[in-house]
């Protein structure tokens, strides 16, 4: 009698140094319950993969959950990654190498088991990571069908193709997206009469594939207590070990004991959902886009990314460096589905609190001058002892980043507003789907709120960003995004003129009529200078408008000169103070001269598990001078 061999895997995982509520929730509700009930059924066999990160988690916070992990080894097969959850592809190869190798260690150390099976993270395929893989004893990997099927293998996916890339090869499992969709949102007996098909079926090993988010099983909305308080997860497992069809194998086992189904050569891909959410044109592209289109996508996930980059050359064999970088390269924060990712304050904040520490191990020079995010122009990194501000001459010679060194926060993290597909869906549509039923977090559909409004911003929401406007320019159209712009600087590229000064000059227009500006920065300690210079022959009377966007982590307890922060505020000021009580510190402008400034929250709308998620990311500023033909507008940044 031909059986179904049902690989079942649980891959969990959670951002690094996610908030200890929400690791803690993910324990009680998903992973400890889940492991208490699979102790009931020692007969089921399965692969598993946590982050290594959330293992060490576990273990100090969570001993029993931990031990019981222990135990139940005999029945389990642990598979490997990278410790901290990169994008495989998209980190150094020695970077790659030593995150699966210390990944690796723990699970020999703890389980007793050599992992010879690998999870790649987000199914992130591509052939430069196969000689990596082997280097660390990694032998097969789980990929979804969608890889098979853009690369029009769609006959057999119940077992294992095997690829090759420089004499290296490894085996391949393609999850099946019907299971993954199924489990455990479909009633057993159907998803029963699904693994009885495969048995039935004509050819191939009659492998049933699934590996998938252990967060299904408890922590996504309303799985709780279909999985625990209705039984579901018991009854699967009942069924899968009572059946006289049904064995439930690890994949060390069915690999072991199965041959090929063949040769094949995956493209650069990942599931098919990660294919339309990464895709930069729907209509152009015929199966969505690559994983790496985030990084063009997010100019701020590229700025992360690449910043890691630009620390991975620097590596030194300080074990505190490396620890610091590799926990960067964590892939959560560089990319936008179903969950927050880039849309994350805190995931940002994480990020750059290790880059921030990576840079003050390696003590920088207080000038540097580099292509980071590989657009082909050099940014200008200035550090002190207490800030460390870099410059994009090719945009505005606006501040990309502005550090914080004895905090390791970045005041500029910040978002900018684009449009996402999700923001065309309409109530209409959320209002006819059937809430009766349990649903995978795929088919959420976005509902915004009535007095919300979707803002999109025409540039990237820099700092010291150069606006020339008129009179109409107000609070509301300023955070609207929709203020009248008449000249030509802000995303223009500025060029260096003195590199000793960092000044820049560029050569635009303002109305018709030519027009040059030249702006200057000097760091020194915990103070920037800024110098900027309008010439011009325009008659009218105009308005400058310097733009500023800075983040913060808690924005209800900030003071600004003196009163706590509303959602708009208008003054006129010759010193700007922000009071921050998390930071504990205070942000000075000081201008020399009386401005009228104008401050409002920025806040995102986006999908997320639970429907949707507003976000502020971030305080726009901006300072307002009027003047006609030419002004000098001077003025001091700094951090007491």
């Amino acid at each position: 009698m031909k059986k179904t061999k049902l690989l079942f895997g649980v891959h969990s995982h959670q951002p690094v140094d996610n908030f200890d509520e929400v690791l803690f929730s993910a324990i009680n509700r998903a992973y400890k319950p889940f492991f208490q009930t699979l102790k009931l059924f020692p007969d089921f066999k399965c692969s598993v993969h946590f982050s290594g990160w959330l293992f060490e988690f576990i273990k100090k916070n969570d001993n029993e959950l931990f031990t019981l992990m222990q135990n139940l080894s005999n029945q389990i097969e642990f598979f490997s990654g990278g410790f901290y959850e990169p994008i495989l592809a998209s980190i150094p190869s020695c970077d790659r190498i030593a995150q699966i190798k210390k990944l690796n260690r723990f699970i020999e150390d703890n389980f007793n088991q050599t992992p010879t099976g690998l999870w790649l993270t987000e199914r992130v395929w591509d052939d430069s990571i196969i000689s990596d893989l082997s280097l660390c004893g990694i032998k097969y990997v789980i990929v979804d069908d969608y890889h098979l099927i853009a690369n029009g293998t769609v006959k057999n996916h119940q077992g294992y193709y095997l690829t090759e890339n420089n004499s290296q090869k490894i085996a391949i499992f393609p999850i099946s997206k019907a299971l993954r969709y199924s489990i455990p949102f479909d009633d057993v007996n159907r998803i029963e009469n699904q693994l009885l098909s495969i048995a039935a079926a004509e050819e191939g090993d009659n492998a049933a594939i699934i590996f998938d988010d252990g967060e299904k099983f408890g922590v996504w909305p309303q799985t709780y207590d279909l999985c625990y308080t209705n039984g579901w997860l018991k009854n699967f497992f009942e069924l899968c070990t009572t059946s006289t069809i049904i064995e439930t194998q690890t994949y060390r086992e069915f690999f072991e004991t199965n041959r090929a189904l063949g040769l094949v050569y995956l493209p650069s891909v990942s599931y098919e959902e990660m294919g339309e959410w990464s895709a930069l044109d729907d209509e152009y592209s015929s199966q969505g886009g690559i994983w790496k289109n985030f990084f063009i996508k997010y100019p701020q996930s590229n700025w992360i990314h690449k910043r890691v980059l630009e620390l991975s050359k620097k590596q030194t064999e300080d074990e505190h460096y490396l620890d610091c970088l590799y926990r960067a390269e964590c892939n959560d924060v560089l990319w936008h589905g179903v969950f927050g990712g880039i849309y994350l304050p805190s995931l940002r904040d994480t990020a750059y609190r290790y880059i921030i520490e990576c840079e003050n191990l390696l003590k920088s020079r207080e000038l540097e001058i580099l292509d980071i995010d590989f657009d082909g122009h050099d940014e200008y990194k200035l550090s002190s002892s207490e800030l460390l501000c870099i410059i994009k001459p090719n945009y505005g010679a606006s501040i990309v980043e502005l550090d914080i060194r004895d905090k390791n926060f970045n005041l500029l993290n910040t978002l900018t507003r684009k449009p996402e597909k999700y923001h065309h869906q309409q109530q209409s549509e959320y209002l006819e789907q059937d809430d009766t039923q349990i649903k995978t977090i795929h088919h959420n559909i976005l509902k915004v709120e009535d007095d919300k409004r979707i803002y999109i911003d025409r540039y990237q929401k820099y700092s010291n960003l150069d606006h020339i406007s008129d009179n109409s320019l107000n609070i509301e159209n300023f955070k609207s995004n929709m203020f009248v712009e008449y000249g030509t600087f802000v995303n223009s590229l500025y060029e260096c003129v003195d590199k000793n000064r960092a000044l820049f000059k560029c050569s635009g227009k303002i109305l018709d009529t030519d027009a040059e500006i030249t702006k200057s920065y000097i760091l020194d300690k915990n103070r920037l200078l800024c110098d900027i210079e309008i010439k011009s022959d325009i008659k009218e009377s105009l308005v400058y408008a310097n733009e500023w966007n800075l983040h913060f982590a808690m924005y209800d307890r900030l003071k600004i000169n003196g009163m706590f922060l509303a959602e708009d505020m208008t003054l006129s000021a010759k010193i700007l103070t922000i009071f921050d009580p998390y930071l504990k510190k205070t942000i000075k402008f000081d201008f020399g001269n009386e401005v009228q400034i104008f401050i409002c929250k920025n806040y995102t709308v986006s999908q997320s598990e639970s429907g949707v998620d507003y976000t502020t990311q971030h305080l726009s500023l901006m300072f307002l001078r009027n003047f006609t033909k030419n002004l000098k507008f001077s003025f001091s940044f700094s951090m007491e």
